[in-house]
């Protein structure tokens, strides 16, 4: 289940956006008042089903007589031909709301393709894939939840749950061990503290601090390895930047506990979606 707070006002937007001020002139123009209509959400290509229930929220906000039966859940297997969920009512009802269900519900699918591919590129390594905060803007709690069905895990949600001290941090607070020590005064014992490094001099002072978590960033593979030696466990070790399919599994090799990666919210291409009316 997902939290209706993540998506009560997204989709209240989408569909003010969507329907303007004069509504769906088109259906309006063509489609009798009273007609009735069943429909069908079908997958056109394989992937990891995300948003279902967003989806189903979207054709209830425009109309709540609508009638939705889900058919396949959040998180499995979908593949092209499939019927996801059946949608019954007013047919202007089932067109109003289409194009804003099928956008959040073939992103949110997309999403949780793409983490699903890279957790299969790492299967057998021990490594978790973890998302980052290049999300949609308005979408972070929905981007992330779809993360998670592909198989993946949460990196912070935000700049309020968990301290990653970058490095522009660094410069400003006058370099690495003065920004952990005043970070840990600032948030306590409770609150994870990570900081990124692009080079092994500088994991060196990270791990004569009291970070949690190094962030390895843009290193080669070569050097990821060697800095995984040189925390020896000290420190959860995160792999970041230029993570592809055709790499990533040469990341995990080095041992690395976790690989995080932009892509899967910033670039993962939209699952193909329609909703077929049935004559």
């Amino acid at each position: 289940m997902i939290d209706p707070a993540a998506y009560t006002d997204l989709v209240g937007r989408a569909l003010a956006e969507d329907l303007g001020v004069a509504g769906d002139v088109t259906t309006d123009a063509c489609i009798p008042e009273e007609t009735e209509a069943h429909a069908e959400v079908v997958a056109r290509g394989v992937g990891i089903l995300a948003g279902l229930e967003v989806a189903e929220y979207v054709f209830h906000a425009i109309d709540p007589a609508t009638d939705s039966a889900p058919m396949a859940s959040d998180g499995g297997q979908i593949f092209a031909g499939q019927t996801i969920a059946a949608v019954a009512g007013l047919a202007r009802s089932l067109l109003r709301a289409e194009r804003t269900a099928l956008n959040i519900l073939s992103r949110m699918s997309g999403v949780a393709t793409a983490a699903a591919r890279f957790v299969a590129a790492v299967e057998g390594t021990g490594v978790q894939i973890t998302d980052t905060r290049k999300t949609m803007p308005g979408m972070r709690l929905l981007d992330k939840y779809s993360v998670s069905m592909g198989g993946g895990i949460n990196h912070r949600m935000g700049l309020y749950d968990a301290v990653l001290i970058k490095d522009n941090h660094i410069a400003a607070a006058g370099g690495i061990e003065s920004a952990v020590r005043t970070a840990r005064e600032g948030v306590g014992s409770d609150v994870t503290i990570e900081v990124e490094v692009e080079t092994l001099d500088q994991l060196k002072v990270v791990l004569v601090t009291d970070a949690d978590r190094v962030l390895l960033d843009n290193m080669s593979v070569e050097t990821l390895r060697e800095a995984v030696d040189m925390a020896n466990g000290r420190v959860v070790t995160e792999a970041s930047g230029g993570v592809t399919l055709e790499n990533v599994r040469s990341i995990a090799l080095t041992g690395v506990d976790i690989i995080s990666v932009g892509w899967i919210t910033h670039s993962a291409p939209q699952m193909d979606l329609a909703l077929d009316f049935l004559t």
